[in-house]
């Protein structure tokens, strides 16, 4: 069950990290609420994942989903560059999260 809190949180880090770009300086109250919502829910299911998974697996584990996912939804909804040098490096990521997995 942690570990899907834990993969809960990273998605949830991606929606707050992707919503900051649409509160445009938190100007905008929709989607600010939106992204503070995504925030305490991110927040609340790393705390409860990291009753059980280490502190430093955990948080790795989070930045990693979020980073990875962030990136691609950048690519995607923003039209940000794909190098492949990007990709590849994102796929680092992506291993290196079930590297954690797998040695935890």
């Amino acid at each position: 069950m942690a570990w899907t809190l834990l993969c809960v949180a990273g998605l949830f880090e991606i929606c707050w990290a992707i919503g900051l770009k649409y509160t445009e300086g938190f100007t905008r109250p929709w989607p600010t609420v939106g992204t503070l919502v995504a925030m305490a829910a991110s927040f609340g299911c790393l705390a409860q994942a990291l009753k059980t998974i280490p502190v430093g697996t955990g948080y790795a584990v989070w930045t990693g989903i979020g980073a990875a996912g962030t990136a691609v939804l950048g690519m995607v909804l923003f039209a940000e560059t794909a190098s492949t040098i990007k990709v590849l490096s994102l796929l680092c990521i992506v291993l290196g999260i079930i590297g954690l997995r797998s040695t935890s």
